[in-house]
């Protein structure tokens, strides 16, 4: 971006992310205004990889050269701006590092936030690249030490710094805050104080409280020399320093740069995208694999499972698809799987009756990447077991009715992606037989016929095929809209609702799609004519009167819109797939595929700095909305990238170290 024209709205619009691997991160805007609660320079994952709490909040450094004093941080407060730093910022990039470069009369100051792989530490290191005399640095750590969700005001409790026996210094715990330690090669002064009123705008702006007091042990002080580099490390953990700067240069050696020009536009950033959200950790640690949003939302299992070709296996991530897919099998619960991790660490929610059946897709997704056929045999008594409990009825009220079809019977539970709720009211009902709920159904059983058969079980695969036969037949019979042209979004036993939402898509995207082959064209073109911007597609078609094309207000009034406006960059990979599997691939369907998921890697390189949000309005000029990055918008982006548009064949199985780049696949031949 071109910092001679931004102003500071420009700069705080534009967030980065840096993550460590185990559910940790640290997030702020550009200028390093945070405007949200979950913003900071040391977001850690106390039980990876949940349990988040912002530690170090930010920090506010202070050039001093020639007897001038020069502010490099930037804040909010009730009436006021403070300091103003974006004043004297240069430049800024998020990759492969969040970097700063600063610059007045006679100095230019370079900053770079590192979080180490595997550790709940942040380094923050400044370099002063270019002086005509040696230059001061002062910087004051500001600490919140609270959950993500809370907000932290000032208090009477005993708050100090101590030496620890490691050399580093450390923050003891409280009734009320946790332990925390920080190193450096400066001098510290213990000076504590409460800074108070900090304003969170874009919390004020969602209806939440946005006014924090944040607390400061005391000042680092530095005198740089020309081309001298200082550095300030706060872990959850006791640091010692050499340590921690000597393994920030060896992965900071194995982390790539962001190619100039890379083989296929946007790749490498989609690719480098997913990767953040990946959770490593131990095979049997049954906890979440997928941080699915970030900075707020609870690792969801089937945002996991919806990303998960783009997540795992296009950047082949083999072995861990499928530590992913034996884990949520393990915690199957009458063939339901959980739909939410909760940020807590406490037991897992299983509110979702299409989490099993996305787990199905991804199963089979695993099985045609990895190229190893005999897994299929483990995976399919999972299947059985997911088919059995729902031909025999879920806790959620879900269960077969006579035709083969899927039926939700709750009033209380979305049941499935559309799951928005306010003041207990259910905003998009899925009470009957939901379209999508059923093309995955459909999907599942067409699956494990075709283990079953592989498997050696004849008459367990000619079961599940004349079942899928009858739900097929069922659903085109009870399904199809012929005044609209589309799906019935769901099918009640008092009627049908005609509203034109993305659901029906699955019907005709998935590797086995119910719908009849004729009408794939009318419901894509219906599709493209009604929901698709440039940016997603909407989840509600704007000729319906109930239509709400922007996200914003307080919870209520978003959670009323989410899922009926809101446009969706994840629903590009399903609209993508079903239109270049229509058209073909010539030159032409190919472009309009490319068209279609421009905008998003547009967002990705610019505004998104390396992510891509949850939502973005329905209405122009399409504002970002939901959650900063979203693991289902950057991983169904990247599938229906190189599936679809450069028709690449399943990634090898072997996985990449960590911190490499994935070269663009070839395509098929």
């Amino acid at each position: 971006m071109d910092f001679a024209t931004a102003d500071l709205e420009d700069l705080i619009g534009r967030e980065w992310l840096t993550v460590n691997g185990i559910g940790g991160y640290a997030s702020s805007t550009v200028p390093g205004m945070n405007t949200r609660k979950y913003h900071g320079l040391l977001v850690a994952a106390m039980s990876p990889p949940v349990r988040r709490m912002v530690l170090l909040s930010r920090v506010e450094e202070t050039v001093y050269h020639n007897g001038w004093p020069f502010a490099l941080a930037c804040n909010e407060y009730p009436g006021a701006i403070h300091p103003v730093g974006y004043e004297v910022l240069k430049a800024f990039s998020h990759d492969p590092v969040p970097r700063w470069a600063y610059q007045a009369d006679g100095w230019t100051l370079e900053k770079q936030v590192c979080l180490l792989e595997g550790e709940n530490t942040v380094v923050l290191s400044y370099t002063l690249l270019g002086a005509d005399r040696s230059a001061d640095l002062e910087l004051r750590p500001l600490f919140a030490l609270r959950p993500i969700h809370e907000l932290m005001y000032q208090w009477n409790g005993r708050l100090g710094a101590e030496v620890h026996p490691s050399g580093c210094l450390r923050i003891p715990p409280s009734s009320r805050t946790p332990e925390v330690f920080f190193a450096h090669d400066g001098k510290f002064d213990g000076e504590a104080h409460w800074y108070l009123n900090t304003i969170y705008r874009r919390e004020q702006e969602r209806g939440y409280g946005g006014l924090e007091d944040l607390w400061s042990p005391g000042v680092v002080r530095w005198t740089l020399s020309p081309g001298q580099t200082v550095h300030f490390v706060c872990s959850a953990d006791p640091v010692e320093l050499g340590r921690v700067v000597s393994e920030k240069g060896r992965q900071g050696a194995r982390r790539p740069a962001a190619a100039a020009a890379s083989a296929e536009e946007g790749w490498d950033e989609l690719v480098r995208g997913a990767g953040q959200f990946v959770v490593r950790g131990e095979v049997g640690n049954e906890s979440a694999r997928v941080v699915t949003g970030y900075p707020w939302p609870a690792p969801s299992g089937r945002d996991a499972l919806i990303g998960f070709t783009g997540l795992f296996l296009i950047p082949g991530r083999a072995a861990e698809a499928r530590a992913l897919l034996t884990s949520m099998a393990r915690q199957m619960r009458g063939g339901l799987m959980p739909s939410e991790f909760v940020e807590n660490g406490g037991a897992a929610v299983y509110g979702g009756a299409d989490v099993s059946l996305w787990w199905a897709h991804a199963a089979r997704q695993y099985a045609k990447y990895s190229g190893y056929e005999g897994s299929s045999d483990e995976l399919l008594d999972v299947l059985d077991e997911i088919i059995r409990s729902y031909r025999n009825g879920t806790e959620l009220g879900i269960g077969v009715d006579w035709d083969g079809l899927l039926v939700a019977t709750s009033d209380d539970v979305g049941a499935s992606w559309m799951d928005a709720k306010t003041a207990g009211e259910v905003i998009t009902p899925r009470r009957g037989r939901p379209v999508e709920l059923n093309a995955l159904w459909y999907n599942a059983l067409r699956v494990a016929a075709e283990w079953s058969g592989r498997a050696g079980r004849d008459e367990q695969a000619a079961e599940y095929s004349i079942l899928a036969g009858t739900v097929k037949a069922a659903f085109n019979r009870r399904f199809w809209n012929e005044e609209q042209g589309c799906c019935f979004d769901v099918v009640a036993d008092d009627g049908a609702d005609a509203s034109v939402r993305p659901n029906q898509l699955l019907a005709v995207s998935l590797p086995y799609p119910v719908l009849d082959v004729a009408r794939h064209a009318a419901v894509v073109e219906k599709a493209r004519g009604e929901l698709l911007t440039p940016l997603g597609v909407r989840t509600l078609s704007p000729k319906d009167s109930r239509y709400q094309g922007r996200y914003l207000g307080n919870v209520e009034s978003r959670d009323r819109a989410y899922h009926m406006g809101a446009a969706y960059p994840w629903l590009l990979g399903p609209l993508v797939t079903a239109y270049v599997r229509i058209n073909g691939r010539g030159e032409k369907a190919l472009g309009t595929g490319r068209e279609m998921i421009a905008g998003c890697l547009g967002y990705l390189r610019r505004q998104g700095m390396g992510q891509i949000c949850e939502l973005f309005d329905g209405d122009a000029p399409h504002r970002p909305g939901g959650a900063v990055a979203s693991a289902r918008s950057i991983a169904e982006i990247l599938r229906c990238y190189a599936e679809d548009i450069l028709d690449a064949g399943p990634a090898p199985e072997a996985e990449p170290t960590s911190g490499t780049s994935v070269s663009a696949p070839a395509r098929r031949v």
